[in-house]
């Protein structure tokens, strides 16, 4: 069976050294010491996933993720950094990363958030049924809201949790309950996320007056269409 393809940007050599050992026994890896020549790997070659670290010459890895982004909107992106502040995390999930891993953490840790992610994309995922949403045809299958005039192309987690919702339309959801299902989760940390993709998703819909993502103060939220 092929291996799934990592793209590694990574400036410290140690640490590089210490997760590709541990690693290559399950992927393929390539290893980019700054992100500028991770990104002109990225922009010539298919990946399935990336890990970025932060602190990185050349070009940082929030900036490597932008760019990254501009030219796919639907790879899984996990930071992997030093960087602890809630600050930081915030920022790399503003920018589109799906998680973000704070060194230390262990090999088995990290394998089983890309496998998370690996399982959920669109190269291994059954056929999905499409859902109508507003004027859009959601695709989740393929993280796409597409109608006769646009085509958005959402995040991998951004379409996790517009699926959830319409799943669950109308209803009133326990922010612990949505944390569960989609981070598997529902510490704090999950829960700002929560909070930056939910603020995605209503500006995704902002034109849209029938649908609403109402925020129930203590409670959780509620996906409405009218």
């Amino acid at each position: 069976m092929e291996k799934s393809k990592i793209l590694y940007a990574e400036d410290d050599k140690t640490i590089a050294f210490l997760l590709q050992d541990g690693l290559e026994p399950y992927y393929e890896i390539e290893h980019y010491g700054d992100g500028k020549s991770a990104f002109e790997a990225f922009s010539c070659k298919n990946f399935d996933i990336c890990l970025l670290d932060i602190m990185m010459p050349e070009m940082n890895g929030f900036d490597l993720a932008e760019k990254i982004r501009q030219q796919n909107s639907e790879i899984p992106i996990i930071f992997i950094s030093a960087k602890a502040l809630k600050e930081d995390r915030i920022k790399g999930l503003k920018i589109g990363a799906d998680d973000y891993l704070v060194k230390p953490f262990s090999i088995e840790e990290l394998i089983l958030k890309i496998e998370v992610f690996l399982k959920r994309s669109k190269k291994t995922q059954p056929s999905s049924p499409k859902y109508k949403v507003a004027k859009y045809d959601f695709d989740p299958q393929n993280y796409t809201l597409q109608n006769s005039g646009s085509l958005i192309t959402l995040t991998q987690r951004e379409s996790e949790l517009l699926l959830y919702f319409i799943r669950h339309k109308n209803t009133v959801l326990k922010r612990q309950d949505i944390l569960k299902a989609i981070w598997g989760d529902d510490d704090y940390f999950m829960g700002r996320s929560l909070d930056v993709f939910i603020s995605r998703l209503r500006k995704v819909f902002a034109d849209e007056e029938n649908i609403s993502i109402e925020n129930l103060h203590g409670i959780g939220f509620r996906f409405s269409e009218k």
